[in-house]
């Protein structure tokens, strides 16, 4: 895909889309590749998407920081990276080789679960077993290389195991920006980030997406934040609903 068969309209509708993303993700400390991958598919392709919002992620990952290294928990990063790379590797393969339409009903689904998870506030508050990291970081990885979405599997496995806020953040950041590093390679080596409309779509968003960074940080009013997570979770329903007649309407 080149920029130039890019409608004025669909540079428009991008903006608004990473824009929200973006403020979301200041505000929240996550959710901008779960809204801003679903609604981008709408109307460009995944395999131009996936990459430019992973570059995307990482950037805001550097710029929010937040990593304590004292403070991470590296016993569980140790064990969720290694099943993580695998599911990178998987997803990566798979963001290659499968046609769009089960990517995207596939996707649809993941995004609907999630977003139920969010706007009825489903968790719990017994600490799980460690064992659950393997499952939590397959699935990640694999979501993360094929969508660029895959936080929710490692966000509900920490939860459950760091009860500290502050350890919580810091082991959440250190995890995120290693498994970015492994997607990163991994999307080289498919080839996914050696194209110049990737880039130049990357660097043109950079300016509207720090920008959003810092007006999300800015951003500490009335909602609180079990309120932002069920307006994510409205947010993600429709995005799954579009995405799920987007998949259909493929001939």
């Amino acid at each position: 895909m080149s920029l130039e068969q890019l409608a004025a309209s669909s540079i428009a509708s991008a903006a608004v889309i990473l824009l929200a993303a973006y403020v979301i993700r200041g505000i929240t400390g996550f959710g901008s590749g779960l809204i801003a991958v679903p609604l981008l598919a709408l109307f460009l392709p995944l395999k131009f998407v996936v990459p430019l919002v992973l570059l995307l992620d990482f950037t805001a990952s550097i710029v929010i920081g937040g990593l304590n290294f004292k403070r991470v928990k590296w016993d569980e990063v140790g064990i969720l990276i290694p099943f993580g790379v695998v599911g990178v590797v998987l997803g990566t393969s798979l963001l290659v080789k499968l046609p769009p339409e089960p990517m995207l009903l596939t996707l649809a689904g993941f995004v609907f679960l999630f977003a139920l998870r969010s706007i009825f506030n489903i968790h719990g508050d017994k600490t799980i077993s460690r064992g659950w990291a393997v499952p939590a970081s397959l699935i990640g990885g694999t979501v993360g290389g094929l969508f660029g979405t895959g936080g929710p599997p490692y966000v509900i496995y920490l939860s459950h195991r760091i009860r500290d806020k502050g350890d919580l953040r810091a082991t959440f950041s250190a995890t995120f920006f290693i498994e970015g590093i492994t997607r990163i390679a991994s999307f080289l080596v498919a080839g996914l980030l050696l194209t110049g409309p990737v880039w130049i779509a990357y660097f043109a968003a950079l300016p509207l997406v720090l920008g959003a960074l810092y007006l999300g940080g800015r951003v500490h009013v009335g909602l609180t934040q079990q309120q932002m997570t069920r307006l994510v979770g409205v947010l993600l329903l429709v995005s799954s609903v579009s995405l799920l007649f987007k998949a259909m309407s493929y001939e």
